[in-house]
């Protein structure tokens, strides 16, 4: 004995009358039988017979026997006198039945009472009605199946976060996100791509995180780009550590709804791709117009100079055929300033929030009627999330896909068997790098500056390839404060390379 010493014990009960000890166990509220080594009922208190329905003078002298249902299974029973038998306290449930015939569910603790010569004399039962207590369970069992099944069952992805930032309750459609995107926590890669600094935020004000509907585009390198729509709301979560009992506080996790609106957003960016593709055709029909019609200016310029040069020396020699040819000469520079009159002018675009990689993705699905015709393989790497930058997107759009025209051309030569474009997008420091890579024939060196100047081609020229629409696709990186540079790619072919500052101030 601990707190009371043997020596102790004597005393104590002395100081406890036997009639003490009858009452105690008599008023105690759990039901208390002791039986002889048979199981025969020699004494029961009055929560025993409250319990069972019988009374003390009805049951003393019954078999314990008596209140069983008889369903219990027998291996139960043979574990039972196995453990009694070795002496052995035993504690289980049996199922049980009343006087009046009703059953409840027993939780049962049988102690075997050892006299002087270490023979089981007596057996001590102690049990309570735990029927509504099993109800309970059983219909807390039911609905936390019934709700689980209905999560797992969903064609949503859900996904719980504890304050720290891990999930710890999800979904089988979770499970399909983990493995269509091949990465450990989509919930992480879709919070990183629409609010960047929720790690911090979600243990101090869970509330700012809290967002309705909200879209993110989540590239990958192998298969098409996915298309996630984010639900997010706070649940109050308890501790289950014992110091918390006594505590209503707890630390909020935040739930996330993530549907996949992929096939949704495909139909749309079809209807939107084909808008765009008309958008861009006439856009470059336009730019043809503008450019042909500036090459002749430029051109007519040039006998006009010659002209007006004459003019100077004639007038001292021959004025009257100065006269005329000045009046032609002013006659052609009133039909030159009518022609600029008619030059098409660039579309005036307002500067809005811009996802490069959509950029790119409307890029490729504009060309690849053109890439699918000359048989080229493309190699779409974009980075996962990229940061929005200010620009104007058709412009954009045209840059890209003049680089993308340029990559075609170069390749698509008859007999030119490699024929790949690789296209990628990552985030490096504080810059976008996009890179434009074919396999095509390259860019000798001293050609490399000479591609940006206006109306130059090398078309049909020495076997090396450069198209035309660089310089105005070094214009439209200019206007984006972004830089453009032509090297040479890996398989010996050209790369076309454009940064761009994420916060748009001049690199």
């Amino acid at each position: 004995m601990s707190a009371v010493t043997r020596a102790q014990t004597p005393f104590i009960e002395q100081m406890l009358p036997p009639e003490v000890y009858r009452q105690a166990v008599d008023q105690a509220d759990l039901a208390i039988s002791i039986t002889d080594a048979k199981a025969n009922i020699l004494f029961a208190n009055d929560a025993f017979t409250r319990v069972t329905g019988y009374s003390k003078e009805e049951i003393v002298g019954l078999n314990e026997s008596t209140l069983s249902n008889h369903t219990t299974p027998p291996e139960l029973y043979k574990a039972l006198w196995s453990d009694l038998a070795a002496q052995k306290p035993w504690s289980g449930k049996l199922l049980n039945r009343r006087k009046d015939g009703e059953l409840y569910l027993a939780e049962l603790s049988i102690s075997p009472v050892v006299d002087a010569a270490g023979k089981t004399s007596h057996f001590l039962g102690m049990h309570r009605d735990i029927t509504e207590l099993h109800r309970l369970e059983r219909l807390v069992a039911n609905q936390k199946h019934l709700i689980e099944s209905v999560v797992d069952a969903a064609p949503i992805a859900f996904a719980l976060l504890d304050p720290n930032g891990r999930v710890i309750l999800d979904n089988q459609e979770y499970k399909k996100l983990v493995t269509d995107l091949r990465v450990k926590e989509p919930a992480h890669t879709v919070l990183d791509g629409l609010i960047p600094g929720w790690r911090e935020i979600l243990p101090i004000s869970p509330q700012q995180l809290v967002v309705s509907n909200r879209e993110a585009r989540i590239d990958r390198a192998a298969g098409r780009a996915r298309w996630l729509s984010m639900t997010s709301s706070v649940i109050g979560m308890h501790s289950d550590c014992a110091d918390s009992y006594f505590c209503a506080a707890g630390q909020p996790g935040l739930l996330l709804v993530i549907a996949d609106i992929t096939n949704l957003r495909d139909e749309q960016e079809r209807a939107r791709a084909s808008a765009l593709q008309a958008v861009l055709a006439e856009e470059e029909r336009t730019a043809a117009i503008r450019e042909g019609l500036s090459a002749t200016i430029f051109r007519l310029e040039e006998p006009m100079n010659v002209m007006s040069s004459a003019i100077s020396v004639l007038q001292r020699r021959d004025p009257a055929s100065a006269a005329m040819l000045q009046q032609a000469l002013s006659g052609s520079r009133e039909h030159m300033e009518a022609l600029r009159q008619v030059i098409p002018q660039s579309p005036q675009e307002i500067v809005v929030s811009v996802n490069m990689n959509e950029i790119l993705r409307d890029v490729l699905e504009v060309s690849t009627p053109r890439l699918l015709a000359a048989g080229i393989v493309v190699d779409w790497q974009p980075a996962s999330t990229l940061p929005a930058i200010l620009g104007r997107p058709l412009q954009l759009r045209m840059l890209f896909k003049a680089l993308v025209d340029n990559a075609i051309e170069a390749m698509n030569i008859k007999g030119w068997k490699r024929r790949e474009l690789s296209l990628t997008s990552e985030l490096n420091g504080d810059c976008i790098v996009v890179s434009v890579l074919d396999s095509g024939p390259g860019i000798p060196q001293d050609w490399r500056y000479k591609a940006f100047e206006p109306f130059f081609t090398a078309k049909g020229g020495s076997g090396k390839h450069i198209g035309t629409g660089l310089s105005r696709a070094q214009q439209v990186v200019a206007d984006h404060g972004g830089i453009i540079d032509l090297d040479e790619s890996p398989s010996g072919g050209c790369a076309a390379i454009v940064e761009f500052r994420v916060d748009g101030d001049p690199i």
